[in-house]
């Protein structure tokens, strides 16, 4: 029986192990990969990019007609009838003909209100999620239910008694939430996005590898360590992403505002100025129009900055292979 040779085996193996390789499932993250950068992915993507720009394009430039111009002709007819004007600007941002403040007052407002309202929701989940993620006590996956359960209550429906309870909260004859300030938005806020923030930052914090928790609590870290010296770091996309969705949603809210601000001016955001200067019989779009442009500023300018993060945050976890 004649022996084989080595680099006849040599060459079996190795084409062997191709066949095997060949074989494999191809990973998740490659077949999501291609099916997203394929040509038919690429026009839809285009399409849809398209039909959504067009109503800001529309907006973006009304912004810019003249108020007769708005009036009597839509906005695809500029090519025909083309006028410019910076007076829209100019009348938001001033007082202008309304006896309301202007634009910025509501912008520093608004400002005031998103920044707190974003932190202090996102401090408080990464906290609880990490909990919920690597803590150890009794009753963690119901009181986990229970909160991910909170999801599916109306926002609506908890407003008033939420108002109530501020209006209520006394020391005496001393009110510890009084109406008009920023601190009921915050609470409000806070309260408001603590299940969905909790709920996602659990999936994104539990996906951590036990190795590294095991390997910190090994070394004698406590859990204020490992939450601010390994959770919060590999967290960060997560985070980020989150915070977005946050920062926007505080920024373009109008009805939570409405209720806890009482609607003042000293602490009523660039929403409710935007819905006033619509005018009493909804005619003003050239003012309109001009504001929308305004409060869009500080949004973009977040997304944008974070939209590494954003994308980061949205495939962590969900393509393996």
């Amino acid at each position: 029986m004649s022996a084989i040779p080595a680099d006849a085996s040599a060459a079996t193996a190795v084409a062997t192990e191709d066949v095997i390789e060949s074989r494999r499932p191809e990973p998740m993250a490659r077949r999501v990969r291609q099916r997203l950068t394929s040509r038919g992915a690429t026009a839809a993507a285009i399409i849809i990019a398209t039909i959504w720009t067009i109503p800001t394009f529309g907006l973006f430039i009304s912004s810019f007609r003249p108020e007769d111009s708005i009036q009597n002709s839509g906005w695809w007819n500029f090519l025909g009838d083309f006028q410019f004007t910076l007076e829209n600007y100019g009348d938001v941002l001033a007082s202008g003909r309304s006896s309301s403040p202007n634009l910025g007052q509501y912008f520093l407002n608004s400002l005031a209100i998103v920044i707190p309202g974003t932190i202090f929701p996102l401090v408080l989940a990464s906290m609880a999620a990490y909990i919920f993620a690597w803590g150890r006590f009794r009753g963690k996956d119901a009181l986990f239910i229970f909160v991910f359960a909170l999801q599916i209550v109306p926002l609506q429906m908890a407003l008033i008694p939420l108002l109530s309870l501020f209006i209520n909260l006394k020391i005496g004859e001393f009110q510890l939430l009084p109406a008009g300030t920023y601190a009921q938005l915050w609470i409000a806020h806070t309260i408001f996005a603590l299940p969905l923030a909790i709920f996602l930052l659990h999936n994104f914090i539990s996906e951590i590898p036990g190795e590294v928790i095991e390997a910190a609590r090994v070394d004698g870290a406590g859990h204020a360590t490992i939450f601010w010296r390994i959770i919060l770091p590999l967290s960060v996309p997560a985070i980020a992403s989150f915070g977005i969705f946050q920062f926007l949603w505080v920024w373009n809210d109008l009805l939570v505002a409405l209720v806890f601000s009482g609607g003042t001016a000293d602490v009523a955001p660039i929403t409710q100025r935007l819905a006033e200067l619509t005018g009493t019989r909804g005619n003003e779009w050239h003012r309109l129009t001009a504001g929308a442009f305004v409060s869009m500023i500080v949004p973009l300018a977040v997304f944008f900055g974070l939209q590494r993060y954003f994308v980061r945050g949205l495939l962590a976890g969900g393509l393996k292979g």
